[in-house]
């Protein structure tokens, strides 16, 4: 048996935070050392941190990522171990993103990216150069501080493999395995047993499974060794990085890391026998066959071996957890705002609570995120105490019930008008009282009625809602009066609370439009929904309805069934006998239709006539008019309000698809609204179906 004892990581970097991102790189470091692991992977672009976005354009960031790693250099933390560890290196005054190999305080390599992510979220062509596969290794200079500290001049720089005396080892990074022709398919046929990625890879509904069926098919089909690592945590914007660092063999996964978690620092180890890799390749004809035509990667030595001559039994192979989508939804922003708030020095979150689903589902999202911080006191996490202890501004504290601890950090206030229901009015006060939070009720009526008399004074004309003799504009008016007066309030309320209770600091406000709101535009341009942070703005009403279900059950607050079961409204119109406002109803189409308009928009790229065309045959329960119809609404809602997306509280990224114009759906916000010439194809379509159906 030839025994490897192998190490991968989770860690919780945060760009620009070098000083942190350096203390969590090294307690790693030790850690795989501690466990007799003879190499350590860390994620992509680990030093700086990977969403350091347009300050990679920065020569400071450069500057500070070799002083960090300098730092790890000193000392013994890099002796009998080797160190994968990602950082922006600037060769040849181009950028590349890229991995560093040191042992013994030298460093071996420097293997820049040869694929970059440059698709959704991703702009990693705004801010490095893909390297080219064609160019031989090169000499790169190292800097002085570093050249003084560790007596070397330069190191190779380029795609090479790292030759010990027992093995050889390759790294590929992030989205080159979501690559068709992805590098470690070459590694692998070079002799390469194992293969390294060091990722910086976001979460998003349902794409675990994705990654771990291609690490799975990469050792599967062609055998060796798959160590993937990543970043976990709020990087600082938009996206949750999360985990899953992955260790797998021969198709089988042997160990796996926590996908959601408040540990800052993870460290993932199996023990894999090389002897293994050898006769699984050799046992497969046609890839030797490919393998003897194969094109060799240059090779690194190094005088160290990674195998170990104690007696060590193997990993076993393990089933790989999935979390369902509803546990996803759960975990993943409340460990996202909780990065978010000890993070921004806040002291809480305000929500402003309606009970409707979207409200709701932010409360408990919080409610949520206590839950995870309890637990990780109680299982002995240091970090999570002290970041709690500065949240609540107690050095003393231990948060040890959920409850009292939501009560301190979570405020909730239901704004009522003279539309609101008493129905909602209890849901709202029932939700807070089971999550913990410090619940407030408000009448803004007085509000409303003092914007209403101005405008009377102004112009000698007063409004009335439809229902009264009104006229749409008039309608629309009223109903937004009320929206931005919570708003307003929610600001107020958020900034003075914990001073009238005697606290420090001041309160972060959470948002609650959903997705499929936001891609209509279905919601009021700065109203309650406008915030600090969203966490439920890239979640679809769907997967929202499913996750309440679930945390009901599994979250312990009961009296969101009865929030799942009411119909959406808004409660901006008045309630009589033949009329009660309602959501669907209002936007002329339901929540799943819209769902499935965002996944068409977004991720098939369809304008107004291929979106019809595929309808017209997915939908076949209705006509095609009325599809036509209806795809004509989306659109025309879509372009008159796609400006609202520019001002949209910056929200957590978890579906396929957003309207979020920031950096995921980069779209105009000024559109012709009319569709003249796409309306016409539509309409000939339809023209040409009717025939058809007719002979």
């Amino acid at each position: 048996m030839k025994l490897a004892t192998l190490a991968t990581c989770n860690l919780n970097q945060w760009a620009l935070d070098f000083e942190g991102n350096s203390d969590r790189i090294r307690q790693s470091i030790q850690i795989a050392k501690d466990r007799q692991a003879t190499y350590r992977l860390g994620p992509e672009l680990e030093i700086t941190g990977y969403g350091c976005e347009d300050a990679f354009l920065e020569e400071d960031t450069f500057l500070h990522a070799w002083e960090a790693l300098a730092e790890i250099l000193t000392g013994d933390l890099t002796d009998g171990i080797l160190c994968d560890i990602g950082m922006p290196v600037m060769h040849k005054n181009v950028r590349y993103n890229c991995r560093l190999f040191v042992l013994d305080r030298q460093l071996l390599l420097i293997r820049p990216k040869i694929f970059l992510a440059a698709d959704g979220n991703y702009r990693e062509t705004r801010w490095f150069t893909a390297w080219d596969q064609r160019r031989e290794v090169e000499s790169f200079s190292l800097p002085p501080s570093i050249r003084s500290l560790i007596q070397q001049d330069t190191v190779p720089f380029g795609i090479a493999a790292i030759d010990t005396r027992d093995t050889v080892l390759a790294t590929e990074t992030c989205e080159e395995l979501f690559t068709p022709n992805s590098p470690h398919i070459g590694l692998g046929l070079d002799g390469i047993e194992i293969i390294a990625n060091g990722s910086g890879s976001h979460h998003q509904l349902r794409k675990l499974n994705q990654r771990v069926d291609l690490i799975q098919s990469a050792t599967a089909k062609g055998g060796g060794v798959y160590l993937y690592a990543n970043q976990q945590g709020c990087d600082g914007g938009r996206l949750y990085f999360d985990g899953c660092a992955l260790i797998a063999i021969n198709g089988q996964v042997v160990a796996q890391g926590s996908q959601f978690s408040l540990d800052d620092v993870e460290v993932v180890t199996a023990t894999v026998d090389l002897e293994e890799v050898r006769s699984y390749r050799g046992a497969i004809a046609s890839r030797s066959l490919q393998a003897a035509q194969a094109t060799s990667i240059p090779r690194i030595s190094a005088d160290f071996d990674l195998t170990t001559t104690k007696i060590i039994p193997p990993t076993r192979p393990i089933s790989v957890s999935y979390h369902q989508p509803e546990e996803e939804i759960a975990y993943g922003p409340a460990c996202w705002m909780w990065d978010y708030l000890r993070r921004s020095g806040a002291s809480g979150y305000f929500v402003p609570i309606s009970g409707g689903a979207d409200s709701s589902s932010t409360a408990t999202l919080v409610g949520s995120m206590c839950q995870l911080v309890v637990r990780s006191v109680a299982d002995g996490n240091t970090q999570t105490l002290a970041d709690a202890r500065k949240v609540v501004g107690d050095p003393d504290y231990i948060p040890t019930d959920t409850r009292e601890f939501a009560n301190r950090i979570l405020h909730t206030c239901y704004m009522a008008s003279e539309n609101s229901s008493q129905s909602t009015r209890d849901r709202a006060k029932a939700i807070a009282d089971q999550i913990g939070a410090f619940h407030l009720h408000a009448n803004i009526d007085g509000i409303v009625s003092a914007f209403l008399a101005l405008f009377v004074h102004l112009t000698g004309k007063k409004p009335r809602f439809k229902i009264n003799g009104g006229t749409t504009v008039e309608n629309l008016a009223l109903q937004n009066i009320q929206a931005r007066s919570r708003m307003v309030l929610s600001y107020v309320l958020a900034q003075l609370l914990p001073w009238a209770r005697a606290h420090e600091g001041g309160l972060l406000v959470l948002g609650s439009a959903n997705v499929d709101e936001s891609l209509r535009g279905y919601v009021t341009k700065y109203d309650c929904s406008s915030a600090d942070i969203n966490p439920i703005g890239g979640i679809s009403k769907s997967d929202l309805r499913r996750f309440l279900r679930w945390a009901a059950e599994h979250l312990g607050y009961s009296a969101l069934v009865d929030v799942v079961e009411a119909s959406p409204t808004a409660e901006l119109e008045p309630i009589t006998e033949s009329y009660s406002q309602e959501d669907e109803t209002d936007m002329g189409m339901t929540y799943d239709e819209l769902s499935r308009f965002g996944i068409l928009r977004k991720v098939y790229r369809c304008g107004p006539v291929s979106m019809f065309e595929k309808l017209i045959h997915e939908w076949s329960h209705l006509s095609p008019e009325k599809v036509a119809e209806k795809v004509k609404r989306f659109f025309y809602y879509y372009s008159i309000n796609r400006h609202k997306m520019t001002t949209m509280t910056p929200s957590y990224h978890a579906e396929s698809y957003s309207p979020e114009d920031n950096r995921f759906d980069l779209r105009q916000f000024l559109y012709n609204a009319r569709w003249t010439w796409q309306f016409r194809k539509i309409d000939r379509l339809l023209k040409q179906l009717t025939l058809s159906n007719k002979s």
